[in-house]
């Protein structure tokens, strides 16, 4: 079957009486698609009869210094990755269908959305929790996955969902990853060569911290990996590690029991990219 593509709300509604009845799962995007929205869209169509995925590059996620102008839009290609997968709705909204002109309300993401990723980004999750719920309202999913790539922001979905009585269940999919380490991501094309050699070290400072078990190790191990990255041609400049909770993204102590995140961000030449792994610590 062809995939339907929503450009706006009435057509949305109009996709899903077309369907018909069942259970439906949505896979929010910003397009650019690769094999890790792939298995998500692949882990969605387990969990329901029919798969709607959003492409939406969403401006109130960017701050004012970040890349929505560049962020890559390759909707065509995007659309065949759909209908390869046996999506049965694309919603492709505009930004002005997206949000009112004279827009004043939005979700706040609260003491969690200000610490670790939300420190260098202000107001980033706030503009993501606002999207995803706008997004939840209009589709009305039985279920929606995100990747666990973005360990933040699924933490901070399903707390907005527990906190406000959402009935959807919130599926997470690991993070896939290249052959050589490195996280699958829609910016990894901006990476030349070089700056690919740089940003492995990412993955690889996980990895070193993985195999520890004391939280102090673990960050120390990681650590030892990224200040011999810093001295690279390109340097790979730390945003910053931590070590978490993966339910409250509050650091862990040395008493801390279960499982935790040990969370990475830099920057190598233009292009931000984050990472992690998720442990347990016993």
């Amino acid at each position: 079957m062809d995939v339907i593509v929503a450009g706006n709300r009435p057509e949305l509604g109009k996709a899903r009486e077309a369907i018909g009845p069942g259970r439906y799962a949505l896979v929010p995007t910003m397009g650019a698609l690769h094999e890790g929205h792939r298995s998500l869209i692949r882990l969605a169509a387990e969990q329901a009869d029919q798969v709607v995925v959003s492409v939406f590059v969403n401006p109130l996620q960017f701050g004012p210094n970040e890349d929505f102008s560049r962020y890559p839009r390759t909707f065509e290609a995007d659309l065949e990755v759909c209908a390869a997968e046996g999506v049965r709705v694309v919603f492709a909204p505009a930004v002005a269908d997206m949000y009112l002109p004279d827009r004043q309300v939005a979700v706040s993401a609260g003491a969690m959305g200000t610490v670790v990723e939300g420190a260098f980004r202000p107001g980033h999750f706030d503009g993501v929790l606002t999207v995803v719920l706008k997004l939840l309202n209009l589709v009305q999913p039985d279920v929606a996955v995100f990747g666990q790539k973005d360990a933040q922001q699924l933490a901070l979905i399903r707390r907005m969902v527990a906190d406000l009585d959402l009935p959807i269940e919130i599926v997470g999919g690991p993070t896939v990853r290249e052959a050589d380490g490195l996280a699958l991501s829609s910016r990894n094309r901006y990476l030349s060569p070089d700056d690919r050699v740089t940003a492995l070290q990412l993955s690889k400072a996980l990895r070193a911290g993985a195999v520890q078990r004391e939280p102090d190790r673990i960050k120390e191990a990681a650590r030892a990996v990224l200040e011999t990255a810093a001295r690279l041609d390109p340097p790979l400049l730390l945003d910053y590690l931590a070590l978490v909770d993966p339910a409250t993204f509050t650091e862990v102590t040395e008493k801390h029991r279960g499982e935790a995140i040990l969370a990475v961000a830099a920057k190598v030449g233009a292009t931000r990219l984050i990472d992690n792994v998720l442990l347990d610590l016993g």
